[in-house]
């Protein structure tokens, strides 16, 4: 009898791959990016802003504001790393979904870089993990590429599959909108607890991927 597993590579997985699951995770790439804008001063899930300030501020030499925009792009690389060599998405949320946990305790209790790593680095774990909606590639940190993605998809043709890659696409850059207009409100209102919500966003996609898993591996047995 098959079970289902954590180590099951990502493109065995039907799931992760619908727009449900791309959504999710592109509004908590939003509020994230919110969050930690409000809160610690730098962008945890969209690096071309810290990119931005980076370069503003290694220009002008204020090398301690260019070293705090600097943190969560190396942590988003290296956890980019981790992902990509694993291929192993459900354990990589699961690494996200702690990464936020330990972040929310954490918060303004240690110093904010040790915060700024933690949260970037859970978020590169979910985000090279799951990139693809249907047959199409997406990120959940960014919309400028998901709306070249949509824009691809409505030149190249007027069939029906190129329009619902488009739909998906924008779809799933209005999610990264409301994410990170929800993540501004709450933030404001909850502080840190704030990152209880992309937690349980992140929770929700574990939950559909292993519920999917397991009644694909109980069909299989029989």
């Amino acid at each position: 009898m098959q079970t289902a597993s954590l180590e099951t590579p990502v493109e065995a997985f039907a799931p992760e791959r619908s727009l449900l699951v791309a959504s999710l995770l592109s509004m908590s790439g939003g509020f994230l990016d919110a969050f930690t804008w409000l809160s610690l001063g730098v962008f945890a899930s969209s690096q071309t802003g810290n990119v931005v300030f980076l370069g503003i501020y290694t220009a002008s030499g204020q090398w301690h504001l260019m070293l705090h925009h600097l943190l969560p792009l190396t942590a988003f690389i290296l956890g980019s790393l981790v992902a990509v060599r694993s291929r192993m998405a459900l354990r990589c949320l699961v690494g996200e979904i702690a990464c936020l946990g330990a972040a929310m305790l954490l918060l303004h209790r240690v110093p904010d870089e040790i915060t700024i790593f933690v949260i970037s680095f859970g978020v590169a774990l979910q985000s090279a993990s799951f990139r693809l909606v249907g047959r199409w590639t997406y990120l959940s940190v960014t919309v400028t590429g998901n709306m070249l993605r949509a824009i691809d998809q409505l030149v190249a043709g007027s069939d029906r599959d190129t329009a619902r890659g488009a739909r998906a696409m924008l779809m799933l850059c209005l999610m990264f909108l409301l994410g990170a207009a929800a993540g501004g409100s709450v933030t404001r209102w909850l502080g840190m607890w704030s990152v209880a919500l992309p937690i349980a966003s992140s929770a929700c996609v574990l939950w559909l991927c292993r519920r999917s898993s397991y009644s694909h591996g109980h069909r299989d047995a029989h």
